[in-house]
C-alpha cells in the first residue's frame, strides 16, 4: 500500500468513527468513503486466494476430525490406528470370501449355460478333457453344467434358459434334499471360478465329479406336485 493511500484511508476512518470533529464531511458519507477506499485492490494484494482459504479450512476440518476420533477411540491415537487396521483386515477377509467386485455385480442374466443346448455326455466329455489337461477352472464349469443338464434330462429339473448355478442348486435341492448341501457347495464353486476370479484345483473338480456320480444313483423325493403327477 502507498503512503498516500494509507494516509487517506486513515483520515477517512477517523472521520467515520467520530473520534475527531468532522471537517466538512458528515459521518455517514465519511464511512462510505472509507469503505470505498479500503475496497481498492492495492489494499488486498497480499490477501490469500479463495483456493488457499478453502484449503486452510479443509485442513482445519480434517485436523479437528482426527483429533475428535483419536479422543473417542480407546487408547488415543494408538487406539485409532488399531481400529483402522481392524477395519482393513475385515475388508480383506470379506474380499477373500466373496471374491472380486465383479462377482458381486452379477445378475440373474448370468446363465449357467453360455452356449446352445448340449447333452450331459457332451458336457462330461469336455469336463474330462479339461481335467486331463489340468485346466481345472474349465473342468469345474463343465462338470457343473453336466450335473444340471443331467437333472434336466431326468426330468428332475425343468429345462429353463437363463437359469443360474445357484438357482439350479436350490431347485434340485428340493427334489434331492440329501444332496442339497453338496449342490449349493458345487454352485458356489462354479460361481467362484466363473465370476469371482478364483482358481480351482484338482480337489475342487473331484468334489464335483463325486457329486455327479452320487446324483446319478440318487432317488428323488417327490414333492406334492410330482407325487400327484405320478399317481
Amino acid at each position: 500500500m502507498s503512503g498516500a493511500g494509507a494516509t487517506t484511508a486513515a483520515r477517512l476512518l477517523i472521520r467515520a468513527s467520530g473520534e475527531a470533529p468532522p471537517v466538512g464531511t458528515p459521518r455517514v458519507p465519511a464511512r462510505e468513503a472509507a469503505r470505498r477506499e479500503l475496497s481498492k485492490g492495492m489494499y488486498h494484494e497480499n490477501d490469500p486466494s479463495p483456493f488457499s482459504r478453502a484449503l486452510d479450512h479443509l485442513w482445519t476440518w480434517i485436523g479437528d476430525l482426527l483429533s475428535s476420533a483419536s479422543g473417542a477411540a480407546p487408547g488415543g491415537p494408538v487406539g485409532l490406528i488399531v481400529l483402522a487396521l481392524i477395519v482393513i483386515a475385515l475388508a480383506a477377509a470379506l474380499w477373500w470370501r466373496l471374491g472380486t467386485p465383479q462377482g458381486s455385480l452379477r445378475t440373474a442374466a448370468d446363465a449357467l449355460f453360455d452356449e446352445g443346448p448340449r447333452s450331459t455326455d457332451e458336457h462330461r466329455a469336455d469336463a474330462e478333457a479339461h481335467a486331463a489337461a489340468g485346466r481345472w477352472n474349465q473342468a469345474v464349469q463343465e462338470r457343473m453344467r453336466a450335473i444340471v443338464r443331467s437333472l434336466e434330462e431326468r426330468a428332475l429339473l425343468d429345462p429353463r434358459p437363463g437359469r443360474t448355478a445357484d438357482e439350479a442348486a436350490t431347485e434340485a435341492g428340493r427334489v434331492l434334499p440329501a444332496q442339497a448341501t453338496r449342490l449349493r457347495a458345487a454352485a458356489r464353486e462354479f460361481d467362484d471360478v466363473t465370476y469371482g476370479g478364483r482358481t480351482a484345483g484338482q480337489s475342487s473338480y473331484l468334489s464335483l465329479l463325486e457329486l455327479d456320480l452320487a446324483l446319478e444313483a440318487a432317488t428323488p423325493q417327490l414333492t406334492g406336485t410330482l407325487r400327484g403327477a405320478a399317481e
